[in-house]
C-alpha cells in the first residue's frame, strides 16, 4: 500500500509521546491497517472517522495508549472490537501477545478476518459471536473494551472470560464516577489512570478492574 509521509511522521511522533518506539515495519503495518479501514469504510461504514490524520490520532494512537498495561506474552480479548480497535494496533505493536477480536456483527467480523489476512497478523484470531455466548478453552489475561458499553454492563457480559489473576481494561473518556459506583461485587477497582492522547485535548481514562 502507498506510503504517506505526513501520517508516518504523526504516528511516529505520537508513539514517542506515549513512550513507544515503532520500527519502520511496525509503522508501515499500522498505516496499512488505516488504509484498509478507509477502503472498507466506503462500503461498510466501519467507523465515523473518515480523515486519515484523525484515524492516526483517534484510532491508532488511542489504541496504543494501553500497550504499557498489557503484560509480556498476555492473552488478550478485545470485546466489541468493531473495526479492530484497540486489538489490531495492539497486535501489530506487540507481537508477543495473542489477541482475540470479538464482534457479533458479521460484516465487521468479515473485515477483521480480512485485516488479519492482509496484514499477516499471526497473533490474531477472530470470533463472530455475542460476548455472553463465548466459552473459551482458556481464559484471558486481559479483557479490554474501547466502546462496548458502560462498566457494569461490560463486567456483566465479559467477566466470565477473565483469568483469576487477569485484568479488565475499560477505555473511557471522562472519569466515569457513576459507572464505577455501580460496579458489581464480582470485580474490584484496581485504579483509574488518566491518559494523554497525542494530538488531542480530549479526556481519556483507563479503568483497571481485577477479579474479586
Amino acid at each position: 500500500m502507498s506510503s504517506r509521509p505526513e501520517l508516518s511522521h504523526a504516528l511516529q511522533n505520537g508513539a514517542k509521546t506515549l513512550g513507544l518506539v515503532l520500527n519502520d515495519a511496525t509503522n508501515a503495518r499500522l498505516l496499512d491497517y488505516i488504509a484498509l479501514i478507509e477502503k472498507w469504510n466506503k462500503v461498510h461504514n466501519l467507523t465515523a472517522v473518515r480523515e486519515p490524520q484523525e484515524m492516526v490520532t483517534l484510532h491508532l494512537l488511542d489504541s496504543l495508549t494501553i500497550v504499557a498495561h498489557v503484560p509480556q506474552g498476555a492473552r488478550v480479548i478485545d470485546i466489541g472490537s468493531g473495526a479492530g480497535l484497540p486489538g489490531i494496533p495492539l497486535a501489530i505493536a506487540r507481537e508477543d501477545v495473542s489477541v482475540t477480536l470479538l464482534d457479533s456483527n458479521h460484516k465487521k467480523a468479515a473485515f477483521l478476518r480480512q485485516a488479519k489476512s492482509e496484514l499477516k497478523l499471526d497473533n490474531v484470531s477472530v470470533i463472530a459471536d455475542r460476548v455472553e455466548d463465548v466459552k473459551p478453552a482458556e481464559l484471558f489475561d486481559i479483557v479490554v473494551s474501547r466502546a462496548f458499553s458502560d462498566l457494569p454492563d461490560f463486567v456483566a457480559a465479559a467477566r466470565h472470560l477473565l483469568a483469576p489473576q487477569g485484568t479488565m481494561l475499560a477505555m473511557k473518556g471522562v472519569y466515569p464516577y457513576e459507572e464505577i459506583a455501580k460496579l458489581p461485587a464480582s470485580v474490584v477497582l484496581d485504579k483509574v489512570l488518566p491518559l494523554q492522547l497525542p494530538g488531542s485535548d480530549a479526556q481519556r481514562h483507563l479503568v483497571l478492574l481485577k477479579a474479586a
